[in-house]
């Protein structure tokens, strides 16, 4: 009985460093970058529907959204995606979120 209770005792410390050491691994769920990238389209084409943004504008905005998807997918690459990594996505989306904002929301240029 001393054995089995050794053995138990080994086997749950053994579960437990493994679960401990697979903690930094751990993967990150990106389902609200893509879904935030997915609503940072949305605005684009209706920007463009509307008349608030032009086609040129339109690319622009386009390649901004190629460059997150990009810098996602090398995040993903080693199975698993940093707080680092995380963190640098989401300044991206901030970016291109004010960018987009920025572009909708210009004024007209007034020829006199």
């Amino acid at each position: 009985m001393h054995t089995a209770l050794k053995t138990l005792i080994a086997a749950a410390a053994t579960v437990a460093s493994i679960a401990a050491s697979a903690q930094p691994f751990a993967r990150i769920d990106t389902s609200a970058i893509d879904a935030r990238q997915a609503r940072q389209e949305e605005r684009i084409q209706a920007g463009v529907t509307r008349g608030e943004l032009t086609r040129r504008e339109a690319r622009t905005l386009e390649h901004a959204q190629r460059d997150i998807a990009r810098a996602e997918a090398r995040a993903k690459a080693d199975g698993h995606v940093s707080p680092n990594e995380m963190r640098q996505l989401v300044a991206m989306l901030d970016r291109a979120d004010a960018q987009i904002r920025a572009l909708r929301h210009e004024p007209e240029p007034r020829f006199h």
